[in-house]
């Protein structure tokens, strides 16, 4: 029989053991029946021409996403494609993003879009769904030289391999002259149904919406945040639109031309003053516009000005205002630091002073049109005095007292030659002698009356 103090210590001995056994696997279970972290998902449209508003949009969600901050960030795309330099910047963020950037093609992603699809960690397409065609091409949908397709063919390619893509098959999408044995002959240039990018690679998976997104990448317990943008992003993204800004530089010009055709601050000033403000406040805001941009805008109106109204024709101060003018408002839409342009910015620059000279050519195409017509028109009655007062009708700028002066006589106040002072009476008139001079006090008699002046002749004696 186990003494009583023996058997105390052999129970505590049994309790330590037993809780040096245990521990260990309540532990395990508690860490395995612990709630897993919930992912939060940022969630950002691209469903519109990729374009500056595009970037201002994008480059907003991914400061919200950092704010979050997000653990991965989706893109819901639907576009037919758009700017190159839009894209490139684009691009080049995704695939510097310190979290995965997933995309889900709901119906398009060509040319630009199909840049920025290869980008992301991962594609998903909707059924019927199609990635390609990345030609660059203008504005009338035509392909552009090719060395705006090399350049274009290279990034497909450089995009590709950093998401472990085939290279070729990018290539493909923007060269007809490609071919990749089974997939594409020369001659066409190559785009993917949502099955056929499934097949060769570039998607992930078929998806009807993001929830199968996040089926695929196996996230079951998230939060999705979608982007909203506040109101003045969205006058933001409005105001740098390119087709908005070429409407703005048409007013600054256009006001300033009808400002310099009537000196002094009226409407066309204000409204110049007004377009001015809506073209520079957005791209100042963006970080595009810097201050020695818009300086040298105004340094060239200055210098317009002066060359109009201070110098007699025109000359170096002149042209160096107008070539200040197209530089302050051209810059000011290009994403360059000082003089340095990183790449591809100075095919931006390029593109910017296009679109401000022909936006000013326009401007004073119509401006010319409308001096003319608003001159004329009758619609808010007469803006110009055209009438004319007819001498047989009465009219007349003549004082009848002058008119009734011819045949009077007097004498020379001061020498005539031929103007100068005559009394006639106790009046003093000016006056012209009609032929040679005539000297002080010689009598003279008034022939005629014309042009607001006495005309006399010398009385011979």
């Amino acid at each position: 029989m186990i003494p009583s103090r023996h058997r105390c210590v052999h129970i505590v001995r049994i309790f330590i053991a037993f809780m040096v056994i245990s521990l260990p696997v309540y532990g395990l279970c508690q860490e395995n029946q612990s709630p897993s972290k919930e992912l939060k998902i940022f969630v950002f449209d691209v469903k519109e021409e990729i374009a500056p508003p595009i970037w201002h949009k994008a480059k907003k969600a991914f400061q919200q996403a950092e704010a979050l901050p997000a653990d991965m960030v989706i893109i819901h795309m639907n576009t037919y494609g758009g700017v190159l330099e839009t894209a490139d910047s684009l691009r080049t963020r995704i695939l510097n993003a310190p979290y995965p950037i997933h995309v889900f093609i709901d119906n398009n992603a060509a040319s630009a879009g199909a840049l920025i699809s290869l980008a992301c960690d991962s594609i998903y397409m909707s059924p019927g769904a199609n990635i390609g065609a990345a030609t660059v091409v203008d504005q009338q949908g035509k392909p552009l030289p090719d060395k705006y397709q090399s350049y274009m063919r290279s990034m497909m390619r450089s995009t590709a391999e950093a998401q472990g893509r085939d290279p070729l098959i990018a290539q493909a999408m923007v060269d007809p002259r490609m071919a990749v044995p089974g997939i594409t002959d020369t001659g066409q240039v190559l785009t993917f149904t949502s099955s056929e990018a499934i097949k060769y690679g570039f998607c992930e998976g078929e998806a009807k919406d993001i929830e199968d997104v996040l089926d695929f990448l196996q996230v079951d317990d998230y939060e999705l945040v979608q982007q909203e943008l506040r109101p003045v992003d969205k006058i933001i993204a409005f105001l740098i639109n390119p087709i908005i800004s070429a409407l703005l530089i048409m007013i600054i010009i256009g006001g300033i031309y009808f400002e310099l055709q009537a000196p002094g601050i009226g409407f066309p000033l204000a409204a110049a003053v007004t377009a001015a403000l809506f073209y520079f406040a957005p791209l100042y805001l963006e970080g595009l516009a810097a201050h020695w941009e818009i300086l040298i805008f105004i340094v060239g109106v200055v210098l317009l000005a002066i060359e109009l109204f201070a110098i007699p024709g025109f000359g170096v101060l002149g042209i160096s205002g107008i070539i200040l003018i197209v530089a302050g408002l051209a810059l000011s839409m290009v994403g360059n630091i000082g003089f340095h342009f990183p790449e591809g910015a100075f095919k931006a620059l390029i593109s910017s002073i296009f679109l401000v000279i022909i936006a000013s050519f326009m401007s004073l195409v119509i401006s010319f049109y409308l001096g003319r017509k608003i001159l004329t028109t009758t619609i808010f009655g007469r803006l110009a005095l055209d009438t004319v007062q007819e001498k047989a009708e009465g009219y007349t700028s003549a004082d009848i007292h002058y008119m009734n002066m011819s045949g009077k006589t007097g004498k020379a106040l001061t020498i005539l030659r031929p103007a100068g002072k005559v009394i006639i009476g106790d009046e003093v008139y000016d006056a012209t002698a009609i032929t040679g001079y005539i000297e002080k006090d010689e009598a003279v008699e008034v022939v005629k009356y014309e042009t607001s002046q006495l005309f006399v002749r010398k009385i011979s004696t």
